[in-house]
């Protein structure tokens, strides 16, 4: 393992801990990361933002919180320090170059007919198969400057939330292009740091299109700078369940959805014939709950007409739900942020035409807070037509990952950080610690066939819960179904609590796969 030539990109939340689990197997990765610091997409947040999931559960598994942080949910600034701090207690930073972007990645030594063909993965189902191929993954520095890197296994670690904007297309004549003025996306409003953001802004009609974590907080930064003077306005297109925290009417949430007994009210990929009667019976408990829970919450939505036409579980099970930003139904009542709605809405040269409003809604910049094309981030990662034609499945399909880590048809390869949970950093974690028990042999794969067939059956789950959103590949409510697969592979234990009652009833959190590799089968270590 120590001699094998491991690349990791991205150096955010899901770089960091692939990288630390490498190292501690002996191996030397080389991590590329495009920005001039770690943390992804934290790295570049807005001075506002704040964690969407309790501290408790936003973390590593084997890497508290310093004591200084009490807050339930920290700010950015502190998660930067926080991933800072886990990168020099484990010896990732020297792994780090920064300032280096890969701008592709080719597939040499087994020809694409071969490799179609292949009923394992990657020929023989282990890591690095026969030793025939190798991935060159052309590196940009700063300067523009191009080498080319030999890898054996590649991990990509590049997150959904940034690089490729989603922004919405118009039809000729009605799009940016007949606005006379300024049309960016939440990413390069990010880009640019919290005093030119402020800056720019300060006097302006800004118009924020979009109604989830990225309009929500530009929306608040504007509100504050500009109150009613200049309101911000927000054109949005879907009504999303903005809560202020998890507990409904006094009682904590997370009781009902992040315990083995609520993942019993829910059919789950390969649960056999008893779990899916205990679930259709179940069904009706989980109904009542979240309608008493939707009740709780759309008291201040209905005030506003902002009641969305899909289910809180939905907006759970495809993790489209975010916190509420501070005083955002204040801000409302008083007038600095308005809401505009309409499915549709087009461009004018004074600013925005939206579906069902007599008059244009001027504006001096309009701000794109409307998510990002995060398979298309790994699609463009590969200059083959092959690679980029398997990589992300169809408009129809879920991403096809085996573990929501391993493309069936694409050898010596993982992605970490894609699919989406309540908390990305300790998914990430439990799947580093997976992906280096694979690379160290502890396990094979299943073939191509078998893993494709496992993740139609992860498909059919997230048509079933997800609706439009299934393509989010959201495990937030199977979590722990989830962790128990990749126990299982590692030869681990899944069982975390102590006693039938807590092992049913309580929440799983990060400390419990804080020694998952005491009792496995591990061949290296």
């Amino acid at each position: 393992m120590e001699k094998k030539r491991l690349v990791i990109v991205g150096a955010g939340v899901s770089g960091l801990t692939v990288c630390k689990h490498l190292l501690e197997l002996g191996c030397q990765p080389t991590v590329f990361e495009a920005d001039t610091m770690l943390g992804g997409v934290w790295a570049r947040a807005l001075a506002c933002t704040k964690l969407q999931t309790p501290r408790y559960l936003y973390k590593y598994t084997d890497f508290p919180w310093p004591e200084s942080v009490t807050e339930e949910f920290p700010s950015h600034r502190q998660v930067v320090a926080y991933l800072d701090a886990y990168a020099r207690h484990f010896g990732v930073l020297g792994c780090v170059r920064f300032g280096h972007r890969v701008v592709g990645m080719e597939y040499h030594g087994v020809g694409e007919q071969a490799m179609a063909a292949w009923e394992e993965w990657a020929g023989n189902g282990q890591a690095f198969g026969s030793g025939a191929g190798e991935w060159q993954l052309s590196v940009a520095d700063a300067d523009g400057h191009v080498e080319t890197h030999k890898a054996d296994f590649v991990v990509l670690c590049i997150g959904m939330f940034s690089g490729v904007p989603d922004i919405p297309t118009f039809p000729a004549g009605k799009g940016p292009e007949v606005f006379d003025r300024q049309v960016i996306h939440s990413m390069d409003y990010a880009k640019m740091g919290t005093s030119k953001a402020k800056e720019m802004i300060r006097g302006k009609r800004v118009t924020v299109v979009g109604y989830m974590k990225s309009a929500l907080d530009i929306a608040a930064e504007c509100a504050e700078v500009n109150g009613t003077a200049h309101p911000c306005t927000m054109v949005v297109r879907t009504k999303h369940w903005i809560v202020p925290d998890y507990s409904v009417w006094g009682i904590n949430g997370k009781n009902f959805i992040l315990n083995r007994f609520s993942e019993l009210l829910i059919h789950k990929p390969g649960e056999g014939l008893l779990l899916s009667i205990l679930a259709t019976l179940l069904t009706p408990l989980r109904w009542a709950f979240y309608k008493l829970a939707e009740s709780y919450y759309s008291i201040p939505m209905k005030k506003h007409g902002m009641v969305p036409d899909h289910s809180l579980f939905q907006a759970l099970a495809a993790a489209t739900i975010a916190i509420t930003p501070k005083d955002h139904y204040k801000r409302l009542e008083e007038g600095s942020i308005v809401l505009k709605k309409a499915k549709t809405f087009s461009f004018c040269k004074e600013g925005v035409l939206v579906e069902g409003e007599p008059s244009p809604v001027k504006s001096d910049v309009v701000i794109f807070g409307t998510g990002f094309k995060g398979d298309e981030k790994i699609k463009d990662m590969f200059t083959s037509e092959y690679f980029r034609n398997v990589a992300i499945g169809s408009e129809s399909t879920i991403v096809p990952l085996y573990r929501e880590c391993i493309n069936p048809k694409i050898p010596q390869l993982a992605v970490i950080g894609f699919s989406d949970t309540l908390s990305n950093m300790y998914a990430s974690d439990i799947r580093a610690k997976w992906l280096a028990r694979f690379l160290d042999g502890s396990f094979r794969l299943p073939n191509v066939a078998a893993m494709q067939k496992d993740v139609l059956e992860w498909e059919k789950y997230m048509k079933r819960y997800c609706g439009r959103y299934f393509r989010r590949s959201s495990i937030m409510v199977l979590n722990t179904w989830y962790n128990d697969q990749l126990c299982r592979d590692m030869g681990c234990n899944p069982r975390r609590k102590k006693g039938f009652f807590s092992e049913l009833f309580e929440v799983y959190v990060p400390g419990d796969y804080a020694n998952l590799l005491s009792n496995s089968k591990s061949k290296g270590l």
